[in-house]
């Protein structure tokens, strides 16, 4: 946990350009949409460096939960027969995954809430690591930095809405690791969207 937390929070300097940063786009398959009461299922993810994803890199794991969601289920068909992982080795598998890499998710708030629910029994409050969430970039790309989201239409937004406008094929969506390799397709592509823009470093994608 300390070497985690030490790399996590390790700044990132300005000028890097895009091939010079490391990401983990992730994605959570869980119980329900309610924070307080569900639980984590399923956790995808996917690396990309120097602008490229990092198809070996990819995981998907298990984690052991007494609650079931039988709404959850008829979405992503999870019945519970997977190989599933300890708290403790899913803490620690994760943490040695993300490191200090950048987290990127399509709607991204959502996991990393229900993650550092499931990793405070082990001492995580909060992930210290810089993110981005593919949903905001892509609005902001659309719309520019200071859009008012209450004149977007959000329904343009959502992941099968990109995969659609991008001519990506949804295989494996509503699995972790699918959704994951999804988000992280979609993720390259506003990059090239947002280079055009002007946006070519991380300073100013962090924005």
């Amino acid at each position: 946990m300390k070497d985690y937390l030490e790399k996590a929070k390790k700044p990132i300097p300005s000028i890097r350009s895009f091939d010079q940063l490391n990401f983990v786009v992730l994605d959570t398959e869980t119980t329900g949409l309610n924070p307080a009461e569900d639980h984590i299922l399923s956790f995808g993810a996917v690396k990309i460096h120097e602008e490229k994803i990092q198809v070996s890199s990819s995981v998907e794991w298990y984690l052991d939960s007494t609650k079931k969601g039988k709404e959850s289920i008829t979405i992503h068909g999870l019945m519970g027969n997977e190989k599933k992982v300890s708290l403790e080795d899913f803490s620690i598998q994760l943490l040695e995954y993300l490191s200090n890499n950048i987290l990127v998710g399509h709607h991204l708030g959502f996991d990393l809430e229900m993650l550092q629910k499931a990793l405070r029994p082990v001492g995580l409050e909060s992930f210290p690591n810089p993110y981005i969430d593919t949903a905001n970039l892509a609005i902001r790309i659309d719309h520019g930095l200071l859009v008012d989201r209450s004149r977007v239409n959000l329904k343009e937004y959502t992941l099968d809405s990109l995969c659609q406008r991008f001519k990506i094929k949804t295989h494996d969506r509503h699995t972790a690791s699918g959704d994951a390799f999804l988000t992280a397709t979609i993720f390259l592509k506003l990059l090239k969207l947002a280079s055009k823009k002007g946006i070519t470093s991380w300073g100013l994608l962090n924005k």
